[in-house]
């Protein structure tokens, strides 16, 4: 955003050309800045990239601790199978855990993937609004190079026309006795 403030600060204090609404900008100074937009660009998609991967991490963690709670689980029902001889209550006991540890790890993956969602939605946004400012910048540019293009060409026919005229006006008075 800094990039794109710079840009339009160098567009807003642009030399304003007589009767149009058209300025002159340091080209340089804005290619230079276009430059630097290119290269923040791919700095943004690496910070979307390290959001996933620590997503993705989230959810490995996630997913190892639902395991580790299922064999935890799996322990506490051999133990009471074996000490106690209560099958039906070490597994609905079993049951119970590994349910409270699927819908844990379901919910942690829930949260990461809607944080990454959201985070990745803002620079999204962030990324889109860049792009529509730096084509406008080149539509601005595009419009003001065509414009003096078009106003150089217009010149040069009207002093073109001027010079005919006093060509013809010079030889009819040579033309005369």
């Amino acid at each position: 955003m800094f990039l794109v403030e710079r840009l339009e600060s160098i567009i807003a204090n642009g030399k304003k050309l007589p009767l149009t609404n058209n300025v002159v900008v340091d080209q340089v100074a804005a290619l230079d800045l276009i430059d630097q937009l290119r290269v923040a660009v791919p700095e943004e998609v690496h910070a979307a990239k390290r959001i996933n991967s620590q997503g993705e991490r989230i959810i490995e963690n996630a997913q190892e601790e639902s395991e580790r709670i299922i064999a935890k689980a799996q322990e506490q029902a051999a133990f009471l199978i074996d000490e106690r001889g209560l099958t039906q209550a070490a597994e609905e006991e079993s049951r119970r855990i590994v349910d409270r540890a699927e819908a844990d790890g379901d919910e942690v993956r829930r949260g990461a993937d809607e944080y990454a969602a959201s985070v990745l939605i803002g620079l999204e946004g962030d990324v889109v609004r860049t792009l529509q400012s730096i084509k406008k910048g080149i539509a601005m540019l595009d419009e003001r190079r065509a414009s003096l293009r078009a106003e150089d060409n217009g010149y040069s026919d009207d002093a073109d026309a001027f010079e005919r005229d006093d060509e013809e006006a010079s030889a009819a008075e040579l033309a005369r006795p």
